[in-house]
């Protein structure tokens, strides 16, 4: 018994011997510890002339964003919240970029609640936590451009406004605009029932907006004008965004004739009135094209002085006359002609203006809004240019109106 107890015993030894023996003199191996956060901040620390509109963009590799904070100089907060950074859109004639890497930083960017003030220092803070919640900070101290100007464009139709289908959208700087693709660039376009509108520069200080054909009736445009915080070029910056939302009407479209000395009158597609009419004379001969209606007078006071004809002058006038609807600055309109008569339909004997009868005249005025398009043809005068006024804009070749785009 003692001898088989005794080989028990060393057989167990054995065994125990036998079960530690592999990890004899060996520790476990420490785990691998997370390589630290970095924070990459779009605008540099001390950067001056910042846009207040510039993203606040923040890139973290190796973590995860944790919280964002602007404050003013002062040290007061600035209400703000962080949200996906936006893909950026290419430029007109600019490839895509190309897909970022897998592995490239996730970018987010900072949004106030209200625009940055123009002149105004800023600083910008961030954290960030790799997998071992060790916490890394990044903070950026910027200033906001002050700008030598800032201007606020007029903008027609009016807000609210109902025009015709002939109107484009006008928007008209106090002074020449050095960079105008950065202005275009921000003036956004909206229609329930799209178009295939664009903007042209007509020169340094007017930019228009229409699509190929006349709009669409019944529908309503917006302008969203984003200018605030855009760089117009030369110390000039914008001094606000504005909103203008407007309606376009009925469509009305009149054909006048020189011709035939007719005028037709549509209501859509239907043909509601064809008037005997007289258009300019040999020495003043009306304009050839598209023209839109731009204000309607039930009386008018015609002088010639106003376009450098001296009343007292051989060709010299100053008559009242009634039911007056503009067609363009350079004098000519539909109105009311009741010494014509006699001429209208046979002969055209005005100064460039469309001669109708009083009651056809009051029809006329009645049925007409700003915005519609009256075209004249066949005149011997020539075709309807800048020299005529603000609205030549249907006059102008469609690719040449694209041409006019500084985005293009």
């Amino acid at each position: 018994m003692r001898r088989t107890a005794a080989m028990i015993a060393a057989g167990t030894l054995v065994f125990l011997a036998g079960c530690s023996g592999d990890d004899a003199g060996k520790s476990a191996e420490p785990a691998a510890e997370a390589e630290p956060a970095t924070i990459e901040l779009a605008v540099a620390d001390g950067s001056v002339d910042v846009s207040p509109v510039v993203p606040l963009e923040i890139s973290v590799d190796g973590g995860e964003l944790g919280e964002v904070t602007v404050t003013d100089a002062g040290g007061a907060p600035v209400a703000g919240a962080v949200a996906p950074a936006a893909d950026e859109e290419p430029a007109a004639g600019e490839e895509a970029a190309e897909e970022p890497a897998e592995d490239a930083p996730a970018g987010q960017v900072w949004v106030p609640e209200t625009p940055l003030a123009y002149g105004t220092s800023y600083t910008l803070t961030a954290t960030a936590t790799n997998d071992d919640d060790e916490e890394a900070t990044a903070t950026s101290t910027f200033t906001t451009v002050t700008p030598e100007n800032v201007t606020t464009p007029s903008v027609g139709p009016l807000d609210g406004q109902t025009v015709g289908v002939g109107m484009p959208i006008r928007v008209y700087f106090e002074d020449p605009v050095a960079d105008k693709a950065a202005v275009e660039s921000h003036l956004e376009v909206t229609s329930t029932t799209p178009t295939d509108g664009v903007w042209s520069w007509l020169d340094d200080s007017e930019v228009h907006f229409r699509p190929s054909e006349y709009w669409p009736a019944n529908i309503e445009v917006t302008l969203d004008a984003n200018l605030y915080g855009v760089n117009f070029g030369e110390g000039m910056w914008g001094e606000k965004d504005r909103t203008v939302s407007f309606s376009i009407g009925e469509r009305h479209v009149s054909i006048a004739d020189a011709a035939t000395h007719t005028m037709e009158v549509f209501d859509g597609d239907q043909l509601v009135q064809t008037y005997p009419m007289s258009a300019g004379g040999p020495d003043f001969p009306s304009r050839n094209g598209p023209h839109v209606v731009t204000e309607l007078n039930r009386n008018r006071v015609m002088d010639s002085s106003t376009y450098g004809t001296p009343v007292d002058s051989p060709n010299g006038y100053r008559t009242p006359v009634e039911y007056a609807v503009r067609l363009s600055n350079n004098g000519e309109f539909v109105h009311a002609a009741p010494w014509s008569v006699g001429q209208q339909g046979r002969e055209n004997v005005s100064h460039g203006c469309i001669n109708l009868s009083t009651e056809r005249a009051a029809w006329f005025y009645n049925f007409s809004q700003p915005g519609d398009v009256v075209e004249i043809r066949n005149s011997e005068g020539p075709a309807l240019s800048a020299a005529d006024g603000d609205i030549y804009d249907w006059a102008i070749p469609w690719d040449e109106w694209q041409a006019g785009s500084a985005l293009k």
